[in-house]
């Protein structure tokens, strides 16, 4: 198993040497699975090659961050266990208890939603106080097909179908190709006693709809081997998505009539020449280079812009959260960022 993860962190390069990474922990299986294996692999003589460097034993710091959701009463179970491994192991731990539920309520959003805001916030501010280089998640590959048939659900299109990535940003997950079956197996296998949280049994949640109802019956009426089967999708989707990703920059160097840091200007003939997906993609790709995210456009949006842009008569339309302005005029697209 540690093998099969230290090839995994080689493979996207997810650990340099010198990295000092703040690990996601719950005290569940996935997690704990992940700092214990992390916890060896420094410890471990190890080769680590990547396309820059190769070196042994790889000098990385580990710091633990666990956020205490305060939504079931052995929480602070967790949360003692995880500090108790800290501290048996000579590792820097952090924790944080906020009211996850209230948080929702408060805010008008879901209790996952919230959840993940507040982990990952943390994990940010955890980072940001240690200087650390990376923030370590234990998702697996189960959680990954979780989330590929929760996108297919919702209509998403190639990027959705890609999954959870390995590696985004400063975000690594060393586990993303191991099934939860060979974790669990781990844990068992090394006495580390992971905490179950009881609520990933009920089935409240849609993500718990598809992986105790969902995924169990595909395996039993369809296709017993479905988690990789469908990793197998995303593989091939993340290479096809690259491709068009690489094609849609390529055409936006093309287009493009002037950058700055509140504008975008593009040839409007040109844009109007394209394939409607590379269309879609270069106001996507464009608006990201504006705020660095394009997550509030939705597809209703990208054909209300496309049809703007079939007609050269001044007219102009604003982003959903409004802050950006497209404007067609004189032959050109104007992306504008309003203050």
């Amino acid at each position: 198993m540690e093998d099969k993860i230290l090839k995994t962190i080689q493979k996207y390069e997810l650990i340099n040497d010198g990295d000092k990474i703040v690990v996601a922990v719950s005290g569940g299986p996935d997690s704990i699975c992940l700092l214990n294996i992390l916890k060896n692999i420094q410890k471990e003589k190890s080769i680590l090659t990547t396309s820059k460097k190769t070196y042994t034993n790889p000098s990385f710091e580990i710091i633990v961050a666990h956020v205490n959701h305060m939504i079931r009463k052995e929480a602070s179970e967790d949360e003692q266990y995880v500090k108790n491994y800290c501290e048996k192991n000579g590792i820097v731990f952090f924790s944080k208890s906020i009211d996850v539920e209230k948080l929702a309520h408060n805010n008008k959003i879901g209790t996952e939603e919230a959840g993940r805001l507040v982990r990952y916030n943390f994990f940010q501010e955890v980072l940001e106080k240690t200087k650390a280089t990376k923030i370590a998640i234990a998702h697996n590959k189960n959680d990954k097909i979780e989330t590929i048939i929760l996108h297919i659900l919702r209509g998403s299109g190639l990027e959705g179908l890609k999954g959870i990535e390995p590696k985004r940003g400063n975000i690594i997950r060393p586990l993303i190709e191991c099934e939860r079956e060979e974790i669990e197996k781990y844990c068992k296998e090394n006495n580390l006693n992971p905490r179950i949280d009881k609520t990933n049994l009920e089935n409240i949640y849609n993500r718990n709809k598809i992986r105790n109802i969902v995924i169990p019956y595909i395996q039993k009426e369809f296709n017993p081997n479905i988690i990789k089967t469908m990793d197998r999708l995303s593989t091939i989707v993340t290479q096809e998505d690259k491709y068009i990703e690489n094609q849609t920059q390529k055409i936006y160097q093309e287009i493009l009539l002037e950058e700055q840091k509140n504008q975008i200007t593009i040839d409007l003939k040109k844009f109007n020449l394209q394939e409607i997906v590379i269309k879609s993609r270069l106001i996507r790709y464009i608006i990201k280079r504006l705020f660095g995210s394009s997550q509030s456009i939705e597809k209703i949006h990208i054909e209300d812009i496309i049809k703007l842009c079939t007609k050269n008569i001044g007219n102009k339309y604003l982003t959903p959260n409004k802050n950006t302005k497209i404007l067609v005029k004189d032959h050109k697209i104007y992306f504008i960022v309003i203050n």
